[in-house]
């Protein structure tokens, strides 16, 4: 058989001549081996010969367009297998020159980005010839603002094999207010190397992909309008609001300071309510000259705020039994399936005036919490009702010396904390916050 050249995508065909040299009809099955089989048939598949004769057959060579069909020589192999003598068969072989072809894929993704001074894209690459390629990249723009930076530069690709390149677009100033400025440009993607090569190829090139970097504003338009109203209120402030401001304080102390007629009227330059023996400069509650020992000069008593002998505040802001804010808190732990409790006991000679009390479930444990002050029960609550539960009294409730705050907990199943591993056993705290009083005997 001869040589052949064909294109991929193409049609070549070359001839083989069967003989038979045997005395009897003989039947020749024809089958094409090796590398061309897929894309190479015979026809016809099959022939009858008398003895003495022979039948030449087309080989018909239909390579694909496609990258696993690799250029370059292929060998090519038809068998000839007798039907009657089956031990006669035979192979020939001859050479199949498979011519190349060149064809780039590209995809650039996003087409359009945004940025202040910068975007990245990227640029996928595909050989789609049969050939090894090695491509470059030539980024287009109108204009010099972008600069352009490929990574890599280069790329050599095998027959179908696809490569992913990073383009990154910048520059070179920002704009500071109004509207976004588009710069569109173009990524040319072409075959490097010999010249004369690239040039007989230039038809399979692909044209220059489109693309966009959107520059948006470092401020934006809003930002101008917040700043203008802003800039409005301050002039209004300082033209408008702020000398009426100015202008009515100065007008409420202006009148503040104007004296005030005493009800009543002066009588002899003396203050109503003082005695004679008082001078001038008597203060409301000192002692006239002629006033009796215990008494003011207005017959009141002389010592105000006195004691009420309860513990509680008295008129001059301080606590007759040395009564102080105080709290104290119960920490409780309790087993699984347990029940426990914790206390707080008052001390002798001392009244806790409670007004607060805050209960911390912080594990999300399930049971019960009974809390007693003496022998009066508060409130009885389900631990999974809550994780910070608390309680506050206009009017304190009073705890006598040596009562105790209770807190029983029966424990029915710990919670999970923060951690997110589950407790061993329950854990809740309680504060409690009132007046700590001293009381008197």
């Amino acid at each position: 058989m001869p040589e052949v050249t064909v294109a991929p995508g193409g049609t070549a065909t070359t001839s083989l001549t069967v003989r038979n040299d045997s005395d009897i009809v003989e039947a020749y099955s024809l089958e094409v081996v090796g590398a061309c089989a897929a894309w190479a048939t015979v026809e016809p598949p099959r022939v009858s010969l008398y003895p003495g004769t022979s039948e030449t057959v087309t080989i018909r060579l239909e390579p694909p367009r496609s990258p696993e069909v690799r250029a370059g020589e292929v060998p090519l192999g038809v068998r000839v297998l007798p039907a009657e003598h089956p031990e006669a068969v035979r192979v020939l072989e001859t050479t199949v020159h498979v011519e190349e072809f060149r064809e780039l894929h590209t995809e650039l993704a996003p087409r359009r980005r945004r940025g202040w001074l910068r975007g990245r894209y990227r640029l996928a690459v595909r050989n789609q010839g049969n050939t090894p390629v090695q491509v470059g990249f030539t980024p287009g723009q109108a204009g010099e603002e972008l600069a352009f930076a490929f990574s890599p530069a280069e790329q050599k690709l095998e027959p179908g094999e696809s490569a992913e390149v990073g383009l990154r677009v910048r520059t070179g100033k920002p704009v500071w207010f109004g509207a976004p400025v588009v710069w569109p440009f173009t990524v040319d993607t072409a075959e490097t190397g010999d010249e004369e090569r690239t040039q007989r190829d230039a038809d399979t090139v692909r044209a220059p992909l489109d693309a966009e970097f959107v520059q948006i504003p470092v401020f934006p338009k809003w930002l101008l309008a917040a700043l203008a109203a802003l800039l409005a209120l301050l002039l209004a402030w300082f033209t408008l609001v702020r000398p009426a401001v100015r202008s009515a304080a100065k007008e409420a102390a202006t009148e503040a300071v104007q004296p005030r007629p005493t009800p009543g009227g002066d009588q002899a330059g003396q203050s109503p309510g003082t005695g004679s023996g008082a001078g001038s400069n008597a203060r409301p509650g000192d002692r006239g000259a002629g006033a009796p020992n215990g008494t003011g000069g207005d017959g009141s008593s002389a010592d105000a705020g006195s004691s009420t002998g309860d513990g509680t505040s008295t008129g001059d802001g301080t606590s007759a039994g040395g009564g102080r804010q105080s709290s104290a808190t119960i920490d409780l732990q309790t087993s699984g399936g347990e029940t426990k409790t914790g206390t707080y006991q008052v001390p002798e000679g001392s009244v806790f005036a409670v007004t607060d009390i805050v209960v911390a479930n912080f594990q999300g444990d399930e049971g019960i919490l009974t809390l007693t002050f003496g022998d009066r029960k508060i409130t009885t609550i389900a631990l999974e009702t809550f994780r910070n539960q608390d309680y506050h009294w206009v009017t304190p409730i009073k705890i006598l010396e040596n009562d105790t705050v209770t807190v029983e907990v029966t424990c029915a199943k710990p919670g999970t904390p923060a951690t997110g591993r589950r407790a061993q056993g329950c854990h809740e705290v309680l504060n409690v916050s009132g007046v700590l009083s001293r009381t008197t005997r």
